[in-house]
């Protein structure tokens, strides 16, 4: 059985469409399928519709949550939920075509246990998101120990076995594109053209684009903190030898070789202001990791289920 499994957040214009699409495009499969729609807090009327669309198509199901977890605790609820032997995850804006379905089944026919999709075009309007996209790839493949095609997105397919493992792993706020290409098997990517929203706005800010760089980086690696060592290393040489600047400029004060000591303050404040700014960064990096284990330690779900279409009554 196929699995779909789509978070849904304020996108009551395009859900119609969706399940439209995605019935048409997983009968062209022939396989037995379920869409699971994660009602992800929204306050319009999302959930109205959907249980309209499952009133109509029983293969059509749903989970509540009891607010908004964002886009990763969205589709984590819906790996959770989903009960197939093969997980497909895409966004509910449409932007992601369900027709490229069929082909992504094929490979995961073919033996390959992950399907991942790059996007390869660019919508006009939504151009100034490709820079935020482009320096979020670069940072995340520099800084981190996994490496990702630009333009991968969390449209793919996911084999039961990479599901389960998925299951398996405790992190907390999972930054999952990394977490797929972490876990290995046999993997393969296709590209798709992006298409435009069709409807709606898009709820993914310049925010979140920082937010979810910042998951990528310091889920998976351990560079900013060697950056810190590292740069802790030059900022001492640089003090080493300004201290050895500063002992030849009193010898030869004292043997009258010079008859003074340049002015110093300008450049004792700029001093103080670069340690001080290195130390804050250093701090912040620190805070970050800090941050990620005090997270883990409470060990709060990444998801609260408010009800599913599997419950009676």
């Amino acid at each position: 059985m196929i699995s779909v499994i789509s978070p849904i957040f304020n996108e009551e214009d395009n859900i119609v469409e969706l399940c439209d699409r995605l019935v048409n495009a997983l009968k062209e499969t022939k396989e037995d399928y379920e869409i699971l729609l994660v009602e992800n807090g929204s306050w319009d009327n999302s959930l109205k519709i959907i249980k309209e669309q499952r009133a109509k198509n029983n293969r059509i199901k749903f989970v509540s949550l009891s607010r908004n977890f964002g886009h990763q605790g969205g589709i984590m609820a819906g790996i959770y939920h989903a009960k197939g032997d093969v997980v497909i995850s895409l966004d509910g804006d449409l932007q992601h075509p369900p027709e490229l379905i069929p082909e992504m089944i094929e490979l995961w026919k073919k033996g390959y246990d992950v399907v991942f999709t790059i996007k390869k075009g660019k919508v006009e309007h939504d151009d100034w998101r490709f820079i935020p996209s482009r320096i979020f790839y670069k940072l995340m493949n520099f800084f981190s120990d996994v490496k990702l095609s630009y333009g991968q997105s969390d449209f793919r397919l996911m084999d039961r076995r990479v599901v389960e493992v998925i299951k398996l792993i405790p992190e907390r706020n999972m930054f999952l594109r990394g977490i797929v290409e972490w876990v290995g098997f046999k993997q393969i990517g296709i590209k798709y053209n992006t298409l435009p929203r069709s409807k709606g706005e898009s709820k993914f800010r310049i925010g979140n684009y920082v937010r979810f760089a910042f998951d990528g980086i310091f889920s998976f690696s351990i560079l900013p903190l060697r950056f810190m060592l590292y740069s802790g290393l030059f900022i001492a040489s640089l003090c080493v030898i300004y201290i050895i600047f500063i002992c030849a400029i009193f010898l030869l004060r004292i043997n009258d070789l010079i008859s003074f000591i340049p002015p110093g303050w300008g450049s004792l404040a700029v001093g103080l202001l670069f340690f001080g700014s290195v130390q804050l960064i250093c701090a912040g990096i620190l805070g970050e990791y800090i941050g990620r284990i005090y997270s883990q330690v409470k060990q709060r779900p990444d998801f609260i289920v408010k009800s599913t279409s599997d419950e009676k009554g």
